[in-house]
Parts: C-alpha cells; structure tokens; sequence
C-alpha cells in the first residue's frame, strides 16, 4: 500500500537551492552565438514544468549524500535532453500548445524546433564530458539512444488499434520513463554507490516515470485544459492508443469498442465526447490509475536501499503525489 503523504510541494522545496544552482548552469549552457539558438531554447525551459528529471536527479544525490557540483551540470544535462525530445516530439506531432501557451513550433516553425533540439542535444553531450566519467557517458548515451527508439516504436503504433497493455507500456518505458530512470541512477553513480543501490535507485527512477506517464495520459481524458496547459484529445487526434483507450476496449459494448478504434485508426476527436464519456464509465481511467497506483508503490519499495534522511523521505512522497496530481 502507498504510505507517503501526497505533497510533491514539500518534497521539491528540500531541493529549491539546488535547482537555483542548476538553473545558473542551464542559463550559462545556453549561450550561442546563433541568436535563434538561444531563443528557442528559453521560449521554451522558461515556460516552467515540473523539472521532475533534474528534482530527481538531486533529491537521489541527497538522500546518498552526494555534495558535488556535478550534481547541478548532470541535472542540466538531463533537463537539456527532456527538453530536445520536447522540441523534436511537437514537430512530429504536430503539436499547437504546451503548457499553457504555444509550442515553440507554432512560435518559431519546424526547422527552428528541430535544429534548436539538435544543438540541446550536442550540446548536453558536451556537458556529460564535464563528468570525467564514462559511466555517466553510458548511461546517457544509452539513455539518448533508447529514448530515439521509443520515439520511433510510437511512430510505427500510431493508428493501430490493436496495441494492448504490454505494448503500450515498452512505448512509454522507452519514450518517457528512460530518462526518469538516468536521472536516479547517475545520482548513485556520481555518489559511488555499490550496484545494488544504483539498481534500486534506477528502478524507482523507471517506475516513478512509468506512473507520471499514464497518470498524464489518464489525463487526456479527466484533466481540465486549463490546468493542463495543452488540448484534451490530443493522444486521440495523433492516433495514440494509450492505456485508458485499451482499457476502455477492452471492457466497452462492441458497438463502443468500433467507436474507439475507428478514432484512433482515424486519427479523429468527431466523437471525442463519446469517448470520454465511454472511457469514464467502463471503468477505464480506474483501471489507468490502478497500473499507475502499482509503478508508485514499486517505486515506493525501491527506497528500502537508500539512507533515512529528508531527501529520502521526499522521494517517499513524490509517487502519491504524482497519482494525485491534476495537471
């Protein structure tokens, strides 16, 4: 059972000094001689999120009690890659709005959003050699590569309707929960922690970044707009079968089952009402949230390995919180 008070605030407010530092990195990482280069990037770092890849990142470091500075130039890293996926994935799908305003695409055009990904990404390789370790290069590359070929897994899925659970999650494994899962483990690698605890802290990495994401696209189908910061429907007007779309096909009449499949192989939201309304009452987004209630407390579980101290507790209460969360 999850045991962890749900406050994401508290837990990220043990880190807010170090995120200042990490901050100063990013902002002098940034630096080109290309103006655009520079524009796109803070267009889009300054529009905020939860920094969740970075957070980790330190709250690992402190909880093993790991003081360097490279614990800010890593989190940079990790932010300049979530960042480069973020440009590239909007151009592929053809994204208008991200977090509450519009995606650097609408902004700035495609080729701007994929160049400027691009340099992020060279960029943050760079930075990964600062480290003077390659474990820390392996896990990156890795990382990187993975994450590439998520992107590309979720391509070849788009409009197919026959997707179940296990395929769903391999996509957002890949695609998302990767990096969450770097980001903890170079904490214990930059630590010097021994391989069981380096394996503990990767896997509350994947599994938190696993819940983050079907919680996210529970979203697409419970979440307010506003909030949110970008299009209900979105999943379905690219053609995504996420878990509440399988789940719902999986529990609804035939006749609900053909309305769902039809959207998705058509890339369509004419019955994006229909759905939701097909999603709430077969019980799909319960059956969403409860896979995601299982990736917390495997995260959870993980954290026997680490010391008892503040930051440890922090990340005792970031996977409840994150189940909670609205937005």
């Amino acid at each position: 059972m999850l045991t962890s008070s749900p406050s994401t605030t508290s837990a990220l407010a043990l880190i807010a000094d170090d995120m200042r530092g990490v901050d100063a990195v990013i902002e002098s990482r940034l630096a080109s001689g290309v103006p655009l280069v520079g524009e796109v990037s803070r267009y889009i770092i300054s529009a905020g999120g939860k920094r969740l890849r970075p957070a980790l990142l330190l709250l690992v470091s402190g909880a093993l009690g790991y003081r360097g500075d490279q614990r800010f130039n890593l989190a940079a890293v990790v932010e300049f890659i979530h960042t480069a996926t973020l440009l590239h994935d909007d151009v592929v799908d053809d994204s208008t709005l991200r977090r509450g305003r519009p995606t650097a695409n609408q902004q700035f055009g495609n080729a701007a959003s994929v160049l400027v990904g691009d340099f992020l990404y060279s960029r943050a390789f760079q930075m990964m050699l600062d480290a003077g370790n390659m474990r820390v290069m392996e896990i990156l590359a890795e990382a990187t590569n993975v994450i590439a070929e998520g992107e590309v897994l979720q391509l070849m899925n788009m409009h197919d309707a026959s997707i179940d659970e296990a395929g769903y999650l391999r996509v957002i494994r890949s695609k998302t929960a990767k990096l969450f899962e770097a980001s903890t483990r170079l904490a214990a690698v930059l630590a010097g922690s021994t391989p069981e605890v380096e394996q503990a802290c990767a896997e509350y990495g994947q599994a938190l970044g696993t819940a983050f994401q079907v919680i996210d696209d529970v979203l697409d189908y419970d979440g307010d707009a506003t909030e949110m910061g970008k299009n209900l429907g979105d999943d379905l007007r690219e053609g995504k079968a996420t878990l509440p779309l399988i789940a719902a096909m999986h529990r609804g009449s035939e006749a609900d089952r053909a309305i769902v499949r039809r959207a998705i192989e058509n890339g369509s939201v004419d019955d994006l009402q229909a759905i939701v309304g097909i999603v709430r009452n077969t019980g799909a987004l319960e059956v969403a949230r409860d896979a995601a209630a299982q990736e917390a407390q495997r995260a959870i579980d993980c954290l026997w390995h680490l010391p008892r101290n503040e930051h440890s507790e922090g990340l005792l209460q970031l996977p409840s919180s994150l189940l909670g969360r609205r937005h």
